[in-house]
């Protein structure tokens, strides 16, 4: 065995290391099963620290490829990922029992009543014929030339996938390896840290100010040589930041000015599109070739239209598309019918214009009591407030005895990233005049004052 390992690894680095057994695992020369040689014994072999392969070991079993079971050893696994999206699962409140809350402000959906009505245009396309072949072409042509129109910058291709997460994971799948390192912004959106940490890639995390990612700690990322940078645009997933153009052209600036930087591939997500206020600053604007942006159509046009658009780099989208061949092939074409009738109807342009200011309004009113009341908020887009807290499990456990759901702060930080404070995140769109807004921002208000039983001591 650890004849074999050796032999085999060429790059004795904690990733040429993980990458060999993970090689070894996937064409069965390591069964199922088999113990791996120990940390010391494999390190003296290769000559290199025990650190070292310290690390290839936790990389591989952050992939799900080994289980490492303390002083009985390390073996051998499917290398099938590591299971259930871990913080995505604990971002919900209560994920199994809905209905326990009154008033459930954790999920993170656009309110129901301020989609567009997709009855009409679903009445349009439904008796229409659009697929004469399993390799038509992916995406409608009149919708690729709608969104050509709509896109921040001219994108070498652009494709359509089943919503936002299903186009991040397409293109993580192409850009991001094992061992590799990726930056992404501090705090993030959970099920992205699930989908990099189940590739096996080391993620980075960047803090951000009120224009986006702080470049000082960007360049310090960009000295490590990541393959991509992840970020999101405007309406940050969960502070509402919106990066401003100026910070856009200045991070485009340190990629350029990084080594290597002409490689790296930067990922946006334009999670909230048309029902963000803030304008759209994409780095594609400066680094087309390095850019892939893409843009969901969930919380605006409904989340089970599950549909969202890839444009940017070629070969980056071709190689996901082609892959997308052997498993679903496309993205239904009724609904992509039905998005193009919805993106040109002035009944649903007006219907969207109405719901980016509503939102709006009712996130500057819940953030308004908050700072009166003394309570820190994040950003000014979306349809998520990031509050911070006193304390994260007294706020969660206050506001869910009063009915009231919230996603906890924890899962949305970046493993080894700098200190942030304790925050909770409320999709505080959900929550209009007819609502009680006013009586549930002051119940967040004070749950936020509150610090842990084990800070206030006994009584």
């Amino acid at each position: 065995m650890l004849d074999l390992i050796s032999h085999h690894v060429t790059d004795r680095s904690a990733r040429g290391i993980a990458t060999t057994i993970s090689r070894l695992v996937s064409s069965g020369e390591l069964a199922v099963g088999t113990r791996l040689p120990t940390v010391r014994d494999l390190s003296k072999t290769l000559g290199v620290s025990p650190t070292t392969v310290g690390e290839a070991w936790r990389a591989l079993a952050d992939i799900g490829a080994i289980e490492t079971l303390g002083r009985n050893g390390s073996f051998v696994r499917q290398p099938t990922g590591p299971g259930a999206p871990r913080r995505y699962r604990r971002v919900v409140a209560d994920p199994d029992n809905r209905g326990h809350f009154a008033l459930d402000l954790s999920t993170g959906t656009p309110d129901a009543r301020l989609l567009p009505d997709l009855g009409p245009a679903l009445a349009r396309v439904s008796s229409q014929s659009l697929t004469s072949s399993y390799l038509d072409h992916a995406v409608l042509p009149e919708l690729e030339a709608a969104l050509r129109a709509r896109w921040p910058f001219a994108p070498d291709e652009i494709t359509v996938v089943d919503g936002a997460m299903d186009a991040l994971d397409r293109v993580a799948q192409v850009v991001v390896h094992l061992g590799d390192r990726v930056v992404v912004e501090h705090p993030t959106f959970p099920p992205l840290l699930d989908l990099l940490e189940q590739i096996g890639a080391e993620v980075i995390g960047v803090s951000l100010d009120d224009e986006g990612m702080v470049v000082d700690e960007l360049v310090d990322a960009l000295r490590l040589d990541p393959v991509a940078v992840f970020l999101q645009p405007r309406a940050q997933n969960p502070t509402g930041i919106t990066m401003t153009a100026r910070r856009a052209e200045t991070i485009a600036r340190a990629i350029s000015a990084a080594k290597h930087g002409e490689n790296i591939v930067i990922v946006e997500d334009d999670h909230s599109g048309d029902i963000a206020r803030g304008a759209l600053s994409s780095i594609g604007h400066h680094l087309p070739g390095q850019t892939v942006h893409i843009r969901s159509f969930s919380k605006s046009h409904g989340p089970d239209l599950r549909l969202a658009a890839i444009g940017g780099v070629g070969s980056v989208i071709t190689t996901a598309a082609n892959r997308r061949l052997l498993g679903p092939g496309w993205s239904s074409r009724i609904l992509q019918a039905v998005l193009l009738e919805l993106l040109d109807d002035p009944t649903t342009v007006r219907s969207l214009g109405r719901a980016r200011d509503e939102y709006a309004a009712r996130r500057h009113a819940f953030a308004e009591v908050l700072h009166e009341n003394g309570v820190t908020t994040t950003g000014s887009d979306g349809i998520n407030l990031w509050v911070h807290v006193a304390d994260e499990r007294s706020a969660l456990m206050t506001l869910a005895a009063q009915g009231i759901g919230a996603a906890p702060g924890e899962p949305f930080m970046v493993n080894g990233a700098a200190e942030y404070p304790a925050a909770i995140r409320l999709t505080v769109g959900l929550v209009g005049v007819d609502d009680d807004a006013e009586k549930v921002a002051l119940a967040v208000a004070a749950a936020a004052r509150l610090e842990s039983s084990a800070r206030r001591g006994p009584r």
